[in-house]
């Protein structure tokens, strides 16, 4: 197509159109950018546990078994299954307080639950000696649902029981090849609350048992504070760092009217 000086005007005409419009949007003022959102709330900060009043020097033996010299201390036992029969006339007689007592557990194979064949007769006896009772169930829970099931079995067991001790969620890693080998702390931390929760609301005074290995590996123990701890620590030397209720120092601790060794206690009062 041959080209025609009109088509020229045109094109001037377009371009100083174009360049006009260009101009208008440069100089109008510049909208500010909005502010970065934050993809994540920050967690609310939760209490650490309190710190151990305790140290390695405030106990010492008093004859046969550990005393603390620094505070009030009440001497007990925890017993199962694997001690037998108990003459608890002379577990009184030795100077033992109180006893923990395995009401029921949950088989780490099987997964089954099962009541301490030996729970019924333990409480009667204790209460007869006039031993303070308290008592604990031995978890392998893997979700919150099990350990549910698990605070509602260990209800039924101890329904008729007149406690004077906590009633204490015992959760314990086996090994590998147990139906708990795979568990890590957000399951484990949610199972305890879980279980603790519906014992409290049953009336019952609800309490954790652990070892340091345990504390440290399976368990956030800022969202537990609430639960007062029965610390597993084999020694005649506190050191753990934070605050326990209950001390476990040995578990081969020999007490008269008991066949082979048992595990020793210290209540610690506040």
């Amino acid at each position: 197509m041959r080209w025609k000086p009109q088509h020229t005007k045109w094109v001037i005409i377009t371009l100083s159109v174009m360049l006009t419009a260009l101009l208008i949007v440069a100089l109008l003022p510049k909208k500010p950018k909005s502010p970065a959102v934050t993809a994540t709330l920050p967690k609310p900060s939760l209490a650490s546990p309190e710190e151990n009043p305790y140290g390695p020097a405030d106990f010492q033996y008093d004859g046969n078994y550990l005393t603390c010299i620094a505070g009030p201390s009440v001497l007990g036992i925890d017993v199962s299954s694997h001690q037998g029969q108990i003459d608890w006339q002379a577990v009184a007689a030795a100077g033992i307080r109180f006893v923990m007592i395995r009401a029921g557990y949950r088989g780490y194979e099987s997964g089954k639950l099962h009541e301490d064949e030996f729970a019924q007769s333990n409480y009667l006896g204790a209460k007869q000696a006039g031993l303070q009772v308290g008592a604990y169930f031995f978890s392998q829970a893997t979700t919150v649902a099990e350990a549910r099931e698990e605070a509602l079995f260990f209800l039924r067991i101890i329904r008729q029981w007149q406690l004077d001790m906590p009633a204490v969620y015992d959760w314990e890693y086996i090994s590998e090849e147990a139906r708990t080998g795979q568990a890590d702390a957000r399951m484990v931390t949610d199972c305890t609350r879980s279980f603790c929760d519906a014992v409290e609301a049953a009336g019952y005074a609800p309490m954790v048992y652990f070892n340091r290995h345990h504390a440290m590996d399976f368990l956030y123990l800022e969202e537990l504070t609430a639960y007062p701890v029965w610390l597993a620590l084999y020694s005649d030397q506190m050191t753990y760092p934070y605050q326990v209720a209950m001390w476990q120092y040995t578990e081969e601790g020999v007490v008269p009217g008991i066949d082979g060794n048992v595990d020793i206690n210290l209540w610690l009062p506040k």
